[in-house]
């Protein structure tokens, strides 16, 4: 186990499976504690029992990340039990795909509140004690779909592409307190969103990307890894798009 996140305490949101497990995973390899944030408390206990089992520091909490009194009541409750969180990864998200004229008020807002406002519900009560460190790691997980958009998804579209807003204020807003805001654009990559898909639809799609196949949760887990070390101390606003030269 490395140990270049010793000491540090690792918060992840949409912890349970997929990007957010391996993050999870990555972060607890490099000595974090890590919190393990999902909607359902079987989903992320699972990442944190992993966690647990390999020698690592972890806990797991069910929160709605839709919901901002519970975000308030449990981000007071980590604080006051850890002091602090050094890293906040905002990677929970889900689609509601449809196409525009087609598109219920629901679905529009279930995703801009799970994606989006989440990020705000978060991050406000933990900057504080960033603030007060002097040290902190945003990482907001947005998409390639929130660069070039997709037909079928303007509400997730609109959410990501709002997240990598949100991450290059951030990082204006707080540069001076030795935080850093960054953003990782994940392309197509194996995970819960594209599992259903058919291989001639996973064929189509690599035909469309430079490297020809998807990535793997772990691919953007490393990325996240390294934007918390040290070796990027130096980045911050930035979009980091791990999707196989897809966006370029």
């Amino acid at each position: 186990m490395q140990e270049s996140l010793k000491e540090r305490i690792a918060l992840v949101t949409g912890a349970g499976r997929g990007i957010g497990r391996a993050i999870a995973l990555s972060l607890a390899q490099c000595g974090a504690t890590v919190l393990c944030i999902s909607r359902s408390l079987e989903s992320c206990g699972s990442t944190c029992s992993a966690i647990q089992s390999a020698g690592g520091k972890a806990i797991a909490k069910a929160v709605d990340v839709s919901d901002g009194e519970a975000i308030t009541e449990a981000a007071a409750e980590f604080m006051a039990a850890h002091g602090k969180i050094d890293i906040l990864v905002n990677n929970a998200g889900i689609t509601r795909d449809n196409l525009l004229l087609r598109m219920k008020e629901e679905e529009w807002h279930s995703v801009l509140n799970t994606n989006l406002s989440s990020c705000y519900y978060w991050t406000k009560p933990v900057v504080k004690g960033m603030t007060k460190a002097r040290w902190g790691r945003i990482i907001n997980i947005t998409s390639v779909v929130g660069i070039q958009g997709n037909a079928g998804q303007a509400n997730y579209a609109a959410s990501k592409a709002g997240m990598i807003g949100w991450t290059k204020s951030l990082a204006r807003e707080f540069a001076s307190r030795g935080i850093t805001a960054n953003a990782i654009a994940p392309g197509f990559i194996k995970t819960d969103m594209t599992k259903d898909l058919k291989e001639k639809q996973v064929e189509a799609i690599a035909e469309h990307i430079p490297l020809g196949y998807l990535g793997e949760p772990e691919d953007i887990a490393a990325a996240v890894t390294f934007l918390c070390s040290e070796g990027a101390r130096y980045m911050t606003g930035q979009v980091l798009s791990v999707d196989g030269g897809l966006a370029m």
